[in-house]
């Protein structure tokens, strides 16, 4: 899950890391009022779930209030366009105004889980405010890491050797070692799966700050984090992904022309490779996990064909804990309800395969049935092509 800049920096605070004051705001009204209490120099920010909203034309500098009313008014309901948000661009529903400070110099801080490694990677690095993969590719010396075991913690020798790698003089380093370890207790405190501030900033007193917040969060840790579950923001989502959440479904739409229903993340990553072998590209992955029932079938169909470049379904269950002749049902069912009118082929096997391919013969319906996985591939590929 991905939260708003300004959400971010409210979780930064609880943890005792400095940010600015800052004010969200939904209309032009508010902005300007909101810069009119702040002060000026302000700065007003798009909020979207993507980076690189600056060369977007999302983030801008106000002098006055006539200049911040000007770039609220092109900002909010703006589609913005950034690297990360893809050609469609994300609409921008709220700015957040926040207050101008003296930059000294721009630093970069960030937390990700090593999964290689079993531990939390904190980074850092001089180049603050330039992408953290260009700085990669271009000059990786100048990215500092400190691996941190679980066990033991961030421990006060790795906060200093980032201080002291990071060039940061005396006057700065004690609030540059509290910045690093509030962070890190963030970063741990919150589940997240990714934290990034880009740039953290020194100032001319000395002050070190977080300019911006990005976090990313295990999904799978929500149910023991509602403060986090309370940030989502449906409207940053695919309204189809957000459906299908309710549901318990695993659902990220893709670029192709082929729905997937599958029981099983790996089988269902296998079907898109297999789809592809084939010459075919996959319109989605949609795992219906083992407790598929008629209701959750029914819900992962509606879901599949609110894309409209969907021109066949391929269904691949692997009967385990999800019986076959359960998800026959479901399938069939679920096919009479929508009215289903673009080719679906069903491969079926595991527990009561016979009494699931029994229900699909049967059923009235025009489902292609399917040997193995290969060969339902192949058959989707072929029918998206001839719809």
């Amino acid at each position: 899950m991905n939260i708003h800049e300004y959400q971010g920096k409210d979780l930064l605070k609880s943890y005792g890391v400095p940010t600015l004051d800052g004010v969200l705001c939904e209309s032009v009204d508010e902005a300007v009022a909101a810069g009119e209490k702040l002060g000026f120099p302000c700065v007003v920010k798009a909020q979207i779930h993507a980076g690189g909203r600056g060369k977007g034309g999302g983030v801008k500098l106000a002098k006055n209030s006539d200049e911040l009313k000007t770039y609220a008014t092109d900002i909010i309901g703006m589609q913005l366009v950034t690297h990360q948000t893809g050609p469609e661009g994300q609409k921008v529903r709220k700015v957040l105004v926040e207050s101008g400070c003296d930059i000294a110099s721009e630093l970069y801080a960030g937390l990700v889980l090593d999964r290689e490694m079993g531990q939390v990677c904190l980074m850092a690095s001089t180049e603050g405010g330039v992408e953290i993969e260009t700085v990669a590719e271009d000059t990786p010396e100048k990215i500092l890491k400190e691996w941190v075991n679980p066990a033991v913690g961030l421990a006060d020798y790795q906060i200093r050797n980032l201080v002291y790698g990071l060039g940061i003089k005396k006057a700065g380093q004690k609030a540059a070692s509290r910045f690093f370890k509030g962070l890190y207790e963030a970063f741990v405190g919150s589940d997240a799966s990714l934290a990034e501030i880009n740039p953290m900033v020194i100032t001319k007193n000395d002050e070190v700050i977080a300019l911006d917040a990005k976090f990313n969060f295990d999904d799978n840790a929500l149910f023991r984090q509602s403060r986090i579950a309370e940030y989502r923001d449906p409207d940053e989502e695919d309204p189809r992904e957000v459906e299908a959440n309710k549901y318990d479904l695993s659902y990220v739409a893709l670029d192709g022309n082929i729905g997937c229903m599958v029981n099983g993340a790996g089988l269902a990553m296998a079907t898109m490779d297999v789809i592809k072998h084939v010459g075919g590209e996959p319109a989605n992955f949609l795992d219906v996990g083992g407790g598929a029932d008629e209701a959750k079938v029914t819900a992962a169909f509606k879901i599949i064909l609110q894309d409209q470049a969907v021109k066949a379904v391929f269904v691949n269950i692997f009967g385990g804990i999800a019986k076959c002749d359960v998800i026959a049902e479901g399938v069939v069912a679920a096919a009479k309800q929508i009215g289903l009118k673009i080719p679906l082929i069903v491969r079926l096997e595991g527990t009561n395969v016979e009494a699931g391919k029994k229900i699909l013969a049967e059923s009235g319906l025009a489902i292609t049935p399917a040997d193995n996985m290969l060969d339902g591939a192949k058959k989707s590929v072929e029918a998206a092509g001839a719809v």
